[in-house]
């Protein structure tokens, strides 16, 4: 009897940076099609004088000669303003210098080294969790950062890069102070909650129990994910020869021995010990610096300071806040300052040429990384422009508004629903001021406080932020992927997020628990603040 063979179709998948072309003509095509059935919704918004006011949503088409003339003449100005382009490139130039006087190298074979493989991970992932106080800082320094240490301890980078991305954007609405994310949502919450009760205060400190419970918890669950579930998935990190042979992999051949380790450290310790100490010196000297400046009333202090504003967390995290908005350069700063001393001091580096040639080996996929954002940064200003994340919000906070539950049941649809919003729209503040007129008297109805419903916020915040392409530093996490890929085939937007698709699930789930739990029990969630009103 004859065999017939079985032909298999080639999978097909698009280049990330086709992707995003594509994604970009799609969603310009959906846009015309919405304007077209004239589909619609509005949402509720409050006014400066604390009212409610209609506002309607309605889909502009881009599909036509307008939009192609919108998206033609704002390219240039869509890369330019592109936020997460100019904090990559601000972060990686004292990452550079750093790495290139050997200061991280030696840092991670000296200490990381020594550390057990879970303990790495959650010290990874909570301290990306944490990075959040401010802004996304956590995006641009741990990813790479991440990626170096795992690579430096055997393990494969790609799980470092996907570790840290989860760790930020999963962990989005966690951290251990109350920082940025405070001052953008409790105005948001208290004025909601003033439709109601016209004498309501919402504290800053009113989630700080909460988050700093979860942080411990959402990184406890988020490190068992990574070693028992996305190390699976990702693999081990294979080094190819020219004639794409294998030549190693991690977890089973290190790339140096533990004893060619030791010898070469023998015969650097004069020299290391010199550049650490000189590192040291140059670290505190940084710190000492940045504490001065974060010390309002003394001569010359406050630098870093809004003093228009007479709160002091007001000065540091406030909108016009020196410290928040400068703190990734301040970071790379360090990272200058800290790199170059030790390479003095071990003699890694030999002139300003010499630095300036290492340094720039590090940021050769700088290239990449800028064509990849470039085209990202097209598809998330149409997908704006379009207004179609925003319709999907309204009609979602509608449904919340006729939802027919009542206590634990109410909560959780309230907290799906949400989170099923985050898939389209990032950001917090735009979502909360559309959500909250709704959620936060809805729930002060049934006798939950303002308070909670704003954990609740930020527990969907974080539920669905790291599993969609509309985020804005996925083309950062993506791009790192892509220049630490050792395989023929690029990793595209799809496998991408099939790394953190695991983790997107079961931290959802620990979500939804963590809010039940904190209902049923009935525990504070910050000073003097319960769920309960």
């Amino acid at each position: 009897m004859l065999k017939i063979k079985k032909s298999r179709l080639k999978k097909f998948s698009f280049h990330p940076i086709t992707s995003f072309i594509v994604l970009t003509l799609f969603v310009m095509i959906l846009s015309s099609l919405l304007s077209f059935l004239n589909i619609q919704s509005s949402y509720s918004r409050i006014t400066s004088s604390n009212e409610l006011e209609s506002v309607v949503v309605t889909v502009d088409g881009l599909f036509n000669i307008e939009g192609f003339k919108y998206l033609i003449s704002n390219a240039a100005r869509n890369f330019v303003s592109f936020t997460p382009l100019s904090t990559l490139l601000i972060g990686l130039i004292g990452l550079s210098v750093a790495h290139a006087s050997g200061l991280i190298d030696s840092l991670i074979k000296r200490k990381t080294l020594k550390i057990k493989n879970r303990t790495l991970t959650f010290l990874i992932i909570f301290v990306a969790a944490i990075s959040s106080i401010i802004n996304e800082v956590g995006y641009v320094i741990l990813i790479p950062l991440a990626a170096l240490i795992f690579l430096a301890n055997g393990r494969n980078p790609l799980l470092g890069i996907v570790a840290s991305f989860c760790g930020v954007a999963f962990g989005y609405g966690v951290t251990l102070f109350a920082g940025s994310m405070e001052m953008n949502l409790v105005p948001i919450t208290e004025n909601a909650a003033l439709l109601i009760d016209d004498g309501f205060h919402v504290s800053l400190l009113s989630n700080l129990f909460a988050i700093i419970t979860s942080t411990v918890v959402i990184s406890l669950v988020g490190t068992y994910i990574i070693e028992n579930v996305v190390s699976k998935k990702v693999g081990r990190y294979r080094l190819y020869s020219d004639d794409n042979t294998i030549i190693s992999e991690t977890k089973e051949i290190k790339l140096e021995t533990v004893e060619e380790e030791q010898q070469k450290r023998l015969e650097e310790e004069v020299k290391e010990k010199k550049g650490f100490k000189n590192a040291f010196w140059a670290f505190i000297v940084c710190v000492l610096l940045i504490a001065y400046m974060l010390v309002p009333n003394l001569p010359g202090s406050g630098l870093l300071l809004d003093m228009n504003e007479k709160a002091y967390i007001y000065q540091l995290f406030g909108e016009n806040a020196y410290f928040q908005e400068g703190f990734t350069f301040l970071i790379s700063v360090m990272f200058l300052v800290v790199g170059l001393a030790y390479g003095i001091g071990a003699k890694t580096i030999k002139n300003d040429k010499d630095l300036i040639e290492k340094s720039s080996s590090y940021l050769k996929d700088v290239g990449f990384l800028a064509t990849l954002v470039f085209f990202a940064a097209q598809f998330i200003a149409v997908f704006k422009k379009t207004n179609i994340g925003v319709l999907i919000m309204a009609l979602l906070s509608n449904a919340i508004r006729s939802l027919p539950f009542s206590g634990l049941p109410l909560i959780i649809a309230i907290l799906v629903i949400m989170a099923f919003s985050g898939f389209f729209v990032t950001t917090q503040t735009a979502k909360w001021t559309i959500f909250s007129p709704v959620v936060v008297p809805l729930l002060m109805q049934n006798n939950i406080s303002p308070q909670f419903a704003q954990f609740i916020f930020r527990a969907s915040d974080s539920m669905l932020k790291g599993f969609t392409p509309l985020l804005a530093y996925f083309v950062i996490y993506l791009g790192y992927l892509n220049v630490y890929n050792t395989e023929k085939e690029p990793i595209t937007i799809r496998k991408a997020m099939s790394y953190v698709s695991s983790y997107c699930f079961i931290i959802s789930i620990t979500w939804i628990l963590i809010v039940a739990l904190i209902y049923i029990l009935g525990v504070h969630i910050g000073p003097g603040v319960s769920p309960i009103l």
